[in-house]
């Protein structure tokens, strides 16, 4: 007979199942999936049925645990970016000039998701910026610097500086296809008193070079054991083809989640560009420097410029992925869905430093848009990005458990090394970078967009982004501020990889493909949190706190 505090008590069944049978709790389980009634939660339809609910964001709900069977380092992150690309990590960074230049975009690449090159500059530093990612890593480079025997050790160093690369061969005519007669590294020019000397005086002729037809794993195997910077491939004249550099040897070792190209092994590249008449000129330029993705950069992406814009790459570049957008309902998406698109970013005025919502009294809360445009673009096989309102890890979850396939990230990013802010501080004494949204007046004003350009004024990103190129009076619709220094992404975006690995091990998904899966088949459930409850799920009651991250 039960005891409580010594005495004797009424049975159990009378404290807990007062005119309820007790079962076994043995068929617990049986008795759940076959006879129990109630489902916890919510499924996906009903929570977002905004005839009921409204409108939700990501902070309006939570993703009920599921059951725990696995590791979280077996969670599987791979995912469609467009159509036909994949990367191994759903996270990008947003084209917006103080997130990313070439930098973000190569460690974004490295760490298995994807960098967004923005526009708000001129069409030849863009290209430049693109290049610098396509040359970061390779597999057979199948395009090398090539020197000839003219040139000095001066124009060497600025080629070195120009590339970030010091390893140059030599060949009698200075072209590729030419005899192969020397190496010239790093360290037969650092610290060479004359520069005016020919590189022929200081090269290195005791040369390891492999076959024309050598695989690309045996020529890593050569290139391993011979301790050589440069593995040139060659014909049987001694011609060089191609050539294979150690440092991408490492960093295959380092980086093994690197999004890259299968036949070159090249870094997959995006940028960003407008949809006005000269756009055109500047894609060329782009598609010139060996882009992969081009992202049609609109803060209204459901417009006869961005649907003519779609239509003409598509027919004039089919090698290139074009993502449209954005958008935020299915109607939107739908236009550019029929105008050939092979991907879609969802959002507007959810971003950090935007401002749309509240001045032009458009848009949608971001939760809403991205279940219910990923829901409909998902019948036509089109991946979708959930572009902006990304604070922590747990909306990075909820956008990806609505649909999403990859998540996009501005002010996220921004505090990163890598970005190319600037670093100052804050009157709080805390080290700060400089962020602003493309909509601000600073963003829409800079005219390193419009050098080389008529009327350079009308041709930056900003206005171009929000229609305004031809406003006497600008009208912002984003902000310019500060976040605070988060490192470097090498840390930071696998922090977020980590968490989201653990997120899923807790609903119970082994991948982003079985939680969309899960979501969509109802077994992911849902539950909308009140005020009180969001006060609850963050830190509360303490006097004070040291909110640390990760380590």
């Amino acid at each position: 007979m039960p005891l409580t505090n010594g005495d004797v008590a009424a049975t159990t069944k009378t404290q807990l199942a007062a005119g309820q049978e007790l079962l076994d709790p043995t068929t617990a389980v049986d008795f759940l999936e076959n006879d129990y009634k109630h489902q916890d939660g919510l499924d996906v339809h009903t929570l977002l049925d905004s005839k009921i609910h409204g409108g939700l964001t990501y902070n309006d709900f939570l993703v009920l645990p599921g059951y725990i069977g696995f590791p979280a380092s077996d969670v599987a992150l791979d995912t469609p970016v467009t159509k036909r690309i994949s990367l191994k990590t759903p996270l990008l960074s947003s084209p917006m000039d103080t997130v990313t230049e070439h930098s973000m975009a190569i460690h974004m690449a490295l760490l298995g998701g994807l960098g967004v090159i923005h526009h708000n500059c001129s069409a030849e530093d863009q290209a430049e910026m693109v290049r610098k990612v396509k040359r970061f890593e390779n597999g057979f480079i199948l395009d090398p610097v090539v020197l000839s025997p003219k040139t000095t050790v001066g124009e060497a160093k600025q080629l070195k500086e120009k590339w970030g690369f010091g390893g140059f061969p030599v060949t009698e005519n200075g072209t590729l296809r030419s005899k192969l007669i020397g190496m010239i590294t790093t360290r037969d020019i650092q610290f060479h008193p004359d520069p005016s000397d020919p590189v022929t005086s200081v090269m290195s002729t005791d040369l390891v070079t492999a076959p024309s037809g050598t695989t690309l794993t045996e020529a890593n195997a050569v290139l391993s054991k011979s301790k050589k910077g440069k593995l040139p491939i060659v014909d049987s004249d001694h011609n060089i083809v191609s050539l294979l550099s150690r440092s991408d040897l490492m960093k295959n070792l380092h980086y093994p989640l690197a999004s890259k190209l299968p036949h070159s092994k090249q870094l997959i590249c995006a940028a960003a560009i407008g949809t006005r008449p000269e756009d055109k000129q500047r894609l060329q330029i782009l598609a010139d420097a060996g882009l992969d993705i081009i992202v049609l950069d609109s803060s209204q992406g459901n417009s006869i410029f961005q649907i003519e814009m779609i239509k003409f790459i598509k027919d004039k570049y089919p090698g290139l992925d074009v993502i449209g957008g954005n958008v935020v309902t299915v109607a939107q998406a739908a236009n550019l869905i029929a105008a050939g698109v092979d991907g879609l970013r969802i959002g507007m005025g959810s971003g950090s430093a935007c401002i749309t919502q509240e001045v032009m009294a458009v848009g949608r809360p971001q939760a809403a848009s991205v279940f219910n445009v990923s829901s409909f673009a998902a019948r036509f096989g089109v991946p979708c990005i959930a572009d902006g309102g990304i604070q922590n890890v747990g909306h990075i979850v909820k956008g990806l458990a609505l649909g999403a396939s990859t998540v996009m990230m501005g002010g996220l990013l921004a505090g990163t090394t890598e970005s190319p802010g600037n670093y100052f501080v804050s009157h709080e004494g805390k080290l700060v970078k400089a962020y602003r949204g493309m909509g601000s007046i600073d963003a829409m004003e800079d005219k390193k967009a419009g050098s080389g350009v008529k009327a350079a004024i009308k041709s930056d990103a900003g206005k171009a982004r929000y229609f305004s190129e031809g406003d006497r009076l600008l009208v912002a619709q984003g902000v310019s501020g500060s976040v605070l220094d988060r490192g470097s992404v090498t840390k930071f975006v696998p922090y977020l990889l980590a968490g989201l690995q653990h997120s899923l091990q807790d609903i119970g998904m082994k991948s982003l493909k079985a939680l969309r899966e899960g979501v969509r088949n109802g077994d992911v459930r849902f539950e909308l949190r009140t005020v009180s409850a969001q006060a609850e799920g963050n830190v509360h009651g303490l006097h004070s706190f040291d909110k640390k991250l990760y380590s």
